[in-house]
């Protein structure tokens, strides 16, 4: 088994894991059975995607099991939280990364478009957070949760006004739910990445590439795994006494200077 940083103590829990068909989702869902978790593989359409997060895990020796739900809906959220019960037992962490980033300007956005983002980043995103706390506030333990947002959620990017929106307000819901959830032993913290890799960034956006590198002072996208571990971290005992923070991941873009 890979030694992943900050895994101490996740061997044999089970791992929920939304949106983890594809991008820093299944990242999320690879290092976490890397570190020992079974993990429940989330997705919404990519049925192949989930299937191959999968594969890969239970190649490397580890458990996995594919889960289909509409997380928009309150009974997709509960059937994903059920299948890790029905299947393994129990739920341990949740990682929400399920979401969507149109880019839009603003003033062609219509009340539809924006409304589909906050359905998909911040319902979604809700109706999870709820499942997960009814089942970890029942086991002995309680659980980890963890939200996934992004800096764009305190600076903006132009084309982003309805998923900056989205991420501001998944913000302010980890935040709450961590003060109320706490009592129950189930913390709940964000995690914030920039800019990080995938497939075809590269080609699809040579020229915000190419800034990002320039401008950080780490210069280089991130990479799903750098997501993966900042999760590790906030649902492991390392950080039993964090809960309502925000992990920002990016590089350090955000400190970056403006003028």
């Amino acid at each position: 088994m890979v030694q992943v940083p900050g895994s101490d103590g996740l061997a044999g829990g089970v791992a929920l894991v939304t949106g983890a068909s594809g991008g820093i989702g299944s990242g999320i869902a690879r290092r976490f059975a890397q570190a020992g978790a079974r993990v429940v593989v989330q997705y919404h359409r990519d049925e192949a995607g989930a299937a191959e997060v999968v594969r890969d895990i239970e190649s490397a020796g580890g458990e996995a099991v594919a889960a289909q739900a509409d997380l928009r809906t309150p009974e997709g959220a509960d059937s994903v939280v059920r299948v890790a019960l029905d299947t393994f037992g129990q739920v341990d962490a949740a990682v929400l990364c399920a979401g969507t980033q149109p880019v839009q300007p603003l003033a062609e956005m219509s009340l539809a478009d924006f409304r589909a983002v906050q359905e998909s980043n911040v319902d979604a995103t809700f109706l999870v957070l709820q499942a997960a706390h009814r089942a970890m506030s029942r086991q002995d333990g309680g659980g980890a949760v963890v939200a996934i947002g992004s800096i764009v959620g305190s600076q903006p990017k132009p084309g982003s006004a309805h998923y900056a929106v989205s991420k501001a307000a998944v913000g302010m819901l980890v935040r709450a739910a961590a003060l109320e959830y706490a009592r129950d032993g189930v913390r709940v913290n964000l995690v914030s990445p920039g800019l990080v890799e995938r497939p075809t960034i590269r080609t699809d956006w040579p020229e915000g590439v190419a800034a990002w590198e320039s401008g950080n002072p780490i210069s280089r996208l991130g990479r799903p795994t750098d997501v993966a571990d900042a999760c590790l971290f906030l649902c492991g005992p390392a950080s039993s006494w964090v809960t309502g923070q925000e992990l920002v991941v990016d590089g350090g873009a955000s400190v970056r200077p403006t003028w």
